[in-house]
């Protein structure tokens, strides 16, 4: 495994006017691919000098070159395909476009998926690791995206099994790349803590979102099997981001024992609100499992307003008392702009939120 410090970043950074202008433009017809990658690869070259001068040892390209933070990921997988949704998703006081995705065959890996060339110009251009984000697996099974399996698949195993090889396939070429530290991103956990909360007193309905989180922790672990053993596995257990708002409430302990059962090396787990509940269950997910990271994301992103350093070590103290101090981390509770049009805040505020991270970090863990 990867050795990790203990401060890190989820992935996504506020774009810059000009690269969101560029995008316009280009949605627009007014400027060519050629043009929009050049601006493109200029913002991420800048994004990265920055992370870097912030102490980072750990990088991502902000993912410059996305419109989502999963669709795009999907759009370019083989068996899948964009539609439009007609509906936005349901975030709490803002409403998203209506991209999303849908099953048009069986799932296979796409040795062409343009992540793979991202990673690569990310890391040409690195002086440290970069760290690669997708999104996790589950979110193809969940949210009517893939009612249809059966329209190609004799048993729903197959379905998921189909979806694990591809996402191994494509780790494992990460890998090859160069990847040594990979994150999943997943917000289907906060979602079944929302459904498991609400439908405790129907079993029907219970059962229905138990039988998710199975499938869930089956497909992930089957894609994660069998990779290098020099390569870090993350995941960020999300709420939801867009434009500062929300899709999910809840604490951890519905889905904590389904995620003591996931392989990863770390857990980037949301702390910065209410919403999130009390540490308790990170006792649950690190029990057992010695070497297990789990991130306290304290530092919001969805505002500009700054922590208390005191304030943030005061809980991290707090956590030592469920989990070595060895075993926790410090980051933001999300990315910046898990869309292009990104959260409520400023660069300024993006970085102060970084460094306040950085130094916190430095001063716990020495």
């Amino acid at each position: 495994m990867t050795k990790l410090t203990h401060y890190d970043i989820v992935g996504s950074f506020l774009r810059p006017e000009e690269l969101k202008k560029a995008r316009e433009k280009f949605n627009e017809g007014n400027i060519s691919q050629a043009e929009l990658t050049h601006i493109e690869n200029q913002a991420i070259d800048q994004l990265i000098q920055k992370e870097e001068s912030l102490g980072l040892k750990f990088v991502t390209d902000g993912e410059f070159r996305r419109s989502w933070w999963h669709l795009d990921f999907f759009w370019n997988l083989n068996g899948v395909a964009k539609y439009n949704y007609h509906e936005s998703y349901k975030f709490q006081g803002a409403k998203t476009r209506t991209d999303n995705v849908e099953l048009t065959g069986k799932i296979t890996y796409n040795s062409d998926h343009p992540f793979f060339e991202a990673f690569k110009f990310a890391q040409k251009h690195a002086n440290v690791q970069v760290k690669q984000t997708i999104p996790s697996p589950t979110l193809l099974f969940r949210d009517n995206r893939s009612d249809n399996w059966n329209n190609f698949y004799d048993n729903r195993r197959n379905y998921l099994n189909d979806l694990a090889t591809a996402y191994h396939q494509t780790i494992q070429h990460f890998y090859d790349l160069g990847c040594r530290y990979l994150q999943i991103d997943d917000t289907t956990w906060a979602f079944l803590i929302s459904k498991l909360n609400e439908t405790k007193d129907n079993s029907t309905e219970y059962a229905k979102y138990t039988s998710l989180a199975e499938d869930s922790v089956y497909v992930i672990n089957q894609a994660i099997a069998n990779l290098p053993d020099d390569l870090t596995l993350a995941t960020h257990i999300c709420r939801g981001n867009f434009k500062s708002t929300f899709l999910f409430s809840g604490g951890y302990e519905p889905v904590a024992t389904y995620l003591a059962q996931l392989n990863y090396d770390r857990f980037f787990l949301e702390y910065d609100s209410d919403r999130a509940g009390d540490l308790a269950p990170i006792k649950n997910i690190w029990n057992n499992r010695s070497n297990v990271s789990i991130v306290l994301g304290l530092v919001t992103s969805k505002s500009g307003k700054l922590e208390k350093k005191e304030a943030l070590i005061k809980r991290i103290n707090e956590a030592t008392e469920l989990v070595p101090l060895k075993n926790l981390a410090l980051s933001t509770q999300c990315g910046f702009a898990s869309t292009e049009e990104g959260n409520v805040l400023t660069p300024e505020d993006q970085w102060n939120k970084i460094k306040l991270v950085v130094d916190t970090a430095k001063q716990v863990w020495g």
